[in-house]
Formats: C-alpha cells, structure tokens, sequence
C-alpha cells in the first residue's frame, strides 16, 4: 500500500481513523494492521483491520486456520463467513499484490500485480469483530475466485477487485444484491511483472521489492 491514507478517505468519502498504518508499505503480510473501508452510521469509515479473519468461536486468534481469503463461490455457505457476507462487507484498498509460480527446481519466483491505469486497487472483503476488553480486535478476510484465463497463468484464484461504481454496492449501501459483483477482474484489468524474491521473507520491505527485475 502507497496511497498516502489522507488521499484514499478522500476518495472514498471515508472518517479516516487516528491509528492506520503507516504508508508506504511494500510488504503486508497477513495477521498485520490494513486499512479497510466500512460503512457507516452517516459516513463510512477508514480503519485498521487485522488481516486475517476471527470466527466468533475462537478463544485465541490461533486457535483455528488463518482464514486470510474467503472463495466467493462457497462463502455464503461456511459458518465463519456467512453472516460478514451477508451484514459486514468491506473494502480493502491496497497498490497491488504479490502471486508466486515456480520454476523447474521447485523455488519460488514472485510476480506483481497492479492496476494498468495506476488507480487504487479496491478488494472485497468482510470483517468481524472478535474478542473482548485488551484483547478485542476487528478482523477481515479478503473474496478470491476463479481466476481469469489471464490470471491462471500465474494462478487459478484470484482476489476479487471491486470497480468504482461497485463500492457502494458492495458496502450494502444501495440495497442492490452484491452476488454478481463476485467475479474475476476483466481482460487487461491488470499488469504485472517478475519481481525480486527478497519479498518472499515477511522481513523484507522498501520500494525495490516492486520494480521489475527485467528491466
């Protein structure tokens, strides 16, 4: 995540809360801090969320998988995610996100995505409250789906990422079905690139970890 955080509660019209991570941040690892988009009494909000989401059932944040990704097509379905889809939607703005293949010694070679356009990527998430008194936190997953024939060369799901005209829609706040919106991003949505594999350590961080080690 790049986007100075002043900018993107602008764009979408967000309180921005007074503890979101600091930015820039090349390598967000899951069960860290994101800033995540929420609607809200009036306004929506912009607000740190752990990623990585909590059933309710969870007596500590390790006592179960680390739930990071939701598939759309069964996510209505699970005990953990049926009633966030339903009531707590969210969005995740990030720059763009990693994925990894592997060559023929079995290493594994990461790639970037990223919007062609340069705009902010928007995810579709849900989210949770969890726990109570020091211990309490929110928490979120981020949607995934089949990938598109794009994307599977790189890998057969893909996060679902959210148009402008669909944000609030996904939000719950037009009172439209979000169902449809559950779907691979289309033809040439993305661009991407090799990229070193220091971001294979959740250590590593800085601006080098994004730029094309093919030129």
């Amino acid at each position: 995540m790049t986007h100075p955080s002043d900018a993107m509660a602008r764009l979408f019209d967000a309180a921005p809360a007074n503890d979101l991570p600091l930015v820039p941040r090349y390598n967000i690892c899951p069960t860290q801090a994101v800033g995540v988009i929420c609607a809200g009494q009036g306004r929506r909000s912009y607000r740190p969320m752990r990623w990585g989401f909590l059933p309710h059932w969870y007596k500590t944040p390790t006592d179960g998988p680390l739930l990071i990704n939701a598939r759309a097509e069964t996510i209505a379905e699970k005990p953990a995610f049926g009633t966030a889809v339903r009531a707590r939607r969210c969005l995740v703005p990030v720059t763009g996100f990693y994925e990894w293949t592997k060559d023929d010694a079995g290493n594994r070679l990461p790639w970037y995505f990223t919007p062609a356009d340069g705009a902010p990527l928007v995810f579709a998430g849900v989210w949770q409250d969890w726990g109570q008194g020091a211990a309490a936190m929110t928490s979120f997953a981020i949607l995934t789906t089949a990938a598109s024939p794009w994307m599977a060369d790189t890998h057969h799901r893909e996060p679902v990422a959210l148009a402008p005209d669909d944000w609030a829609r996904w939000l719950g706040e037009t009172g439209e079905k979000a169902a449809p919106l559950m779907r691979p991003a289309p033809a040439a949505y993305y661009q991407r690139w090799r990229v070193d594999p220091r971001v294979n350590s959740n250590r590593a961080e800085g601006v080098g970890l994004t730029q094309d080690i093919a030129g």
